[in-house]
């Protein structure tokens, strides 16, 4: 995030980019993990499938995106003081059951034809609670499985690579599935998968959490992560600009049903092509990610992901090719994963270890809580205007955001140069920026 330093090392590297693998629970987490995240993929496309065929409205996608994301908003603050206070990992055991236990019942009301649209937006509702514990306290487990900052960064690029893998195939298997045997066994399926993942969970040797002595109300507790958070120039700028991203950009993905039917008149696999597409650029990014050596540079490389990310939508809301529209979901994927993971790897390289997760609840809010938001103007807007000019429209906007970003780019940097100084990530300083 800061200028080049004197005798920098190359800042890529391929023979690196599964280092963090040498860690036994990181190579627990990442084999169940990935098992887990195809079926959750697989569900995700069913959902949206099963929803825009019962009422053929984007209204309805939109609105299970927001009750599916907004107990995020709502709840992801308070699961971060409880990750910062008691057992990530029970924790997690406990989250993971839960989203089995919504999986296999989307899969009985799927599979015995009694599926309706309120009990999906019901059962998104349950799951957008589970999901606002789990995924700040999954974020901030991290640093526990790998043991230290040194492999944090490398974990965070191989869970976005492991995330987005899902994302490329599961959306693939789901279009086939959806085709030949309907929505249900994908809810099965996906049921099935979380085993894996909880059975790793509970194989991973992670020492408990020193006791202390009684902690200060939850109330306190959040009001301090948030002064801390907000009181920090770099993690202010980076949640707002993440913010922005998620309120105008990521909507994206809950109108591809629409460009897949209406726009470009293709059915489920054409869906599943658009949406494996993403998840091939996206692994791309998080692959070259993984490579990189150092988190300098990460600054730059929000500002130019940014503008990827934007100006590709603008183009995808014009296209009416199925090979075109591929290619720019490619790059949309590519330019949404290095621009979001690049944040959470600079804020949760520069947070106070007793702050972690609240801050990364925080993260969590901003990317996943504002979206809602996001889904439901998306949703509307599409109804009332059309789909590719919602998209042209967010599009424009997150590429003038990045380029608010790259103003502000220098006083970060300013701030941020200190931290990583004192963690020995820049070992020498030119004097010409001291």
């Amino acid at each position: 995030m800061t200028g080049k330093t004197a005798k920098e090392k190359p800042r890529t590297d391929l023979r690196s980019a599964a280092r963090a693998m040498k860690h036994k629970n990181f190579r627990l987490f990442f084999g169940g993990q990935s098992v887990s995240l195809m079926g959750t993929w697989m569900q995700h496309i069913a959902m949206s499938w099963l929803v825009y065929r019962l009422t053929g409205s984007p209204f309805y996608l939109g609105l299970i995106g927001f009750t599916g994301q907004i107990p995020t908003f709502l709840l992801a603050s308070f699961a971060g003081v409880f990750a910062d206070r008691w057992n990530r990992r029970r924790l997690l055991v406990i989250t993971q059951s839960l989203s089995m236990v919504q999986a296999f019942l989307l899969a009985a009301l799927t599979l015995t034809g009694y599926a309706a649209v309120w009990h999906i937006v019901v059962l998104s509702l349950f799951l957008g609670c589970v999901n606002a514990f789990d995924i700040p306290i999954r974020q901030s487990f991290f640093v526990e499985i790998v043991g230290s900052k040194k492999d944090l960064g490398n974990a965070i690029a191989l869970n976005s690579f492991m995330f987005n893998g899902a994302r490329l195939a599961g959306p693939s298997i789901a279009g086939f599935l959806i085709g030949f045997f309907g929505e249900g066994p994908c809810f099965l399926i996906n049921g099935c998968s979380f085993l894996a993942v909880i059975g790793a969970l509970l194989l991973m040797d992670v020492p408990g959490k020193k006791k202390v002595g009684a902690h200060p109300p939850v109330l306190t507790g959040l009001r301090e992560g948030y002064r801390y958070a907000f009181g920090s120039l770099p993690i202010r700028h980076i949640l707002l600009f993440i913010a922005l991203i998620s309120l105008l950009g990521m909507p994206y993905f809950v109108l591809l049903p629409v460009f897949a039917k209406n726009i470009l008149h293709g059915g489920s696999q054409t869906l599943g092509f658009l949406m494996g597409a993403a998840g091939a650029g996206a692994l791309t990014g998080a692959l070259y990610l993984a490579s990189r050596r150092t988190v300098l540079g990460l600054g730059r490389l929000i500002v130019v992901a940014a503008l990827v990310f934007g100006i590709s939508l603008v183009l995808f809301s014009f296209s009416r090719h199925v090979l075109l529209s591929v290619a720019l979901m490619f790059a949309t994927g590519f330019g949404a994963l290095v621009q979001t993971t690049s944040c959470n790897t600079i804020i949760q390289t520069i947070v106070d270890e007793d702050k972690r997760g609240r801050v990364v609840s925080l993260y969590a809010t901003a990317f996943i809580g504002i979206a809602p938001f996001g889904n439901l103007l998306a949703g509307i807007l599409a109804d009332n205007m059309g789909a590719p000019i919602t998209l042209m429209m967010g599009g424009i906007l997150c590429s003038l955001g990045g380029l608010v970003f790259l103003a502000r780019l220098p006083a970060i940097r300013k701030t941020v140069r200190p931290i990583y100084t004192k963690l020995g990530i820049i070992r020498e300083i030119p004097p010409d920026v001291q």
